[in-house]
């Protein structure tokens, strides 16, 4: 029986630009990606923040730089994603992490505001770097583009409605340019974190997080940041070229569970 062709499982070499990679989730896949010998481009708010994580990683016997970028800002965007692929020559994986979450009732005084905050933040903020990125993404061998949404793109939590929009628009949005790109050989996947210990659940006190988690997800308990990764990881192997449009759901069983 012939052996089946060698596809490649490993990102060594390969450039990745995470964003929102100073804390939570998009810290450990900046690691993750690193460990497993890409070159990694670390981008959140603080230039401080960034340049830490940057330094762990090198520290460590990884190859990080950091860079301090608002997606929000399309100026800013763009000049950072030319200046990761100027260094390193290439640009392979894009992994549209950034994020964060305000809560606000529909009536609420705030609400015009938290909505085009949520919108420009966690979908907008996805488009612009994919546009951005797209220039040399199209000049690499296994270009991968990987949007993290949330399980609330399949369902909702009161008082969240911006937050909860953004998030069905990310998966929107990865099934639309899966289909669009495609013929180009560029991947387009989602990741659905379920309730994972970060920033966004830092403030819910750790009995709470205990009872929530019996109740609701198959594993019993909060996931972790690395257990995200993970998944972000596979989605961006070049091993994982007929992978496209898919939506993937990290949350502990959270959304297969009835009761």
């Amino acid at each position: 029986m012939p052996r089946l062709t060698a596809l490649s499982r490993s990102v060594q070499g390969s450039v990745v630009l995470v964003t929102g990679a100073a804390s939570g989730m998009g810290l450990a896949t900046a690691q993750l990606f690193a460990d497993e010998g890409a070159k990694v481009a670390v981008t959140d708010l603080s230039a401080q923040d960034v340049q830490a994580v940057a330094e762990t990683i090198v520290a460590a016997g990884g190859t990080a730089a950091g860079w301090a970028m608002d997606v929000t800002d399309p100026a800013a965007v763009e000049r950072v994603v030319g200046e990761v692929a100027a260094r390193w020559g290439r640009l392979d994986v894009v992994v549209n992490n950034a994020g964060a979450a305000r809560a606000t009732k529909i009536d609420g005084d705030a609400f015009e505001e938290t909505w085009a905050w949520s919108l420009d933040v966690l979908l907008t903020g996805q488009t612009r770097v994919i546009r951005a990125a797209l220039p040399h993404l199209r000049q690499a061998p296994d270009p991968r583009i990987v949007n993290i949404a949330s399980t609330e793109a399949w369902g909702a939590t009161r008082d969240m409605s911006p937050y909860t929009a953004a998030k069905h628009g990310v998966v929107g949005l990865t099934r639309a340019l899966a289909v669009e790109l495609g013929r180009e050989g560029i991947t387009v996947n989602c990741v659905c974190p379920g309730p994972i210990n970060t920033g966004i659940t830092a403030d819910i006190p750790d009995a709470d997080k205990a009872v929530f988690a019996r109740r609701r997800t198959a594993l019993g308990r909060y996931g972790e940041p690395e257990e995200v990764a993970h998944a972000t990881l596979n989605f961006s192997l070049p091993a994982s070229r007929y992978m496209t449009g898919a939506v993937l759901v990290v949350d502990g069983g959270l959304l297969a569970r009835n009761a």
